[in-house]
């Protein structure tokens, strides 16, 4: 029995060697997933790889009869309808660990940018400027910085803050005594993070709880020198507070590469706050974590394409 796998959205295909070297398996690419040939394709599908752009729906499901599972090649699976896919028994599977290192050193580009003010200085020299005094910076070194999450990405960022010769704290309820002593991590709660870093950064998903986890009440209490990093989802920075706090001088400065919306709206308020830098969600957008989250969610599929196994599924524990 042969099996068919769509995969869209300009999937790196070098990753998918796990898939297209086996012969019980067929891979279809459609990189345009609003196209009549997609939906053709679909309904003949026993599995779709899909990254951000495509939207997986009910609507989805109900054109794709044989689906058995969607692989999303990242981290985030905030473009796919889990309950929906769930009550059609279809396993859903991510790759969390493919584009670590990638998020890692977005962090650190980051956070060096609006610590120096590069983007500002170098389209103020190709605008004809010279004005050294007007980037005057701050170094990282002996500075603290706070990190709200410390799973993988949190934990490589820790890292190479302490090759920066950083002290760092973080706020994470799920990191184990024993892994921050390793890190050398102080364990402090979410108000201390706030209250004493002269750097945060945000290493958190999406949740009820975790939405605008950095908003106006939590940014009045850093202090005024603070420079905020979130490299990790839209929505937990409240955006317009923010840009308040920009204009206001309530902090320092700012970076930001994943937005509540996106693309970011043109009338977004970001869009002309100061001493901010705006990435367009380049997270994972480097050739190896490209390469590493496809042939991990591949590897994923191809297990329960041949064998059932969707342990590793983000909705296994519904689907037993």
């Amino acid at each position: 029995m042969t099996f068919r796998v769509l995969v869209t959205d300009s999937v790196e295909l070098s990753g998918l060697h796990p898939l297209v070297d086996d012969p019980a398996l067929e891979v279809v690419t459609v990189d345009d997933s609003s196209s009549q040939e997609f939906f053709v394709e679909l309904a003949r599908a026993d599995a779709l790889i899909v990254r951000s752009a495509t939207k997986v729906t009910t609507d989805t499901f109900d054109q794709a009869p044989n689906l058995a599972a969607v692989g999303r090649a990242g981290v985030g699976i905030d473009n796919v309808d889990v309950a929906a896919a769930t009550e059609r028994g279809v396993a859903v599977f991510n790759a969390p660990g493919g584009n670590t290192i990638a998020a890692a050193e977005l962090t650190m580009a980051l956070l060096i940018s609006v610590a120096r003010k590069i983007p500002a200085a170098e389209a103020s020299l190709r605008g004809g400027g010279w004005d050294r005094a007007a980037f005057k910076g701050v170094e990282l070194r002996g500075k603290t910085m706070g990190l709200i999450g410390a799973g993988r990405i949190g934990s490589e960022v820790a890292i190479r803050c302490k090759a920066f010769e950083m002290d760092v704290i973080a706020y994470d309820p799920y990191l184990s005594p024993t892994r921050a002593q390793e890190l050398d991590i102080e364990m402090v709660g979410f108000e201390q993070v706030i209250e004493r870093a002269d750097f945060i950064s945000v290493h958190v998903p999406l949740t009820e709880e975790t939405t605008g986890i950095i908003g106006r009440d939590s940014l009045g209490r850093m202090k005024r020198s603070v420079f905020v990093v979130n490299a990790s989802r839209g929505g937990v920075v409240d955006e317009g507070a923010l840009a308040d706090a920009l204009h206001g001088g309530v902090i320092a400065g700012a970076a930001l590469d994943v937005y509540e919306l996106e693309p970011l709206p043109a009338d977004s308020p970001l869009r002309d706050a100061p001493n901010l830098v705006l990435t367009p969600h380049l997270g994972a957008s480097t050739a190896e974590a490209q390469v590493g989250v496809a042939t991990e969610v591949a590897n994923k599929i191809r297990l329960l394409l041949e064998t059932g196994n969707r342990a590793d599924a983000v909705n296994a524990r519904q689907l037993s």
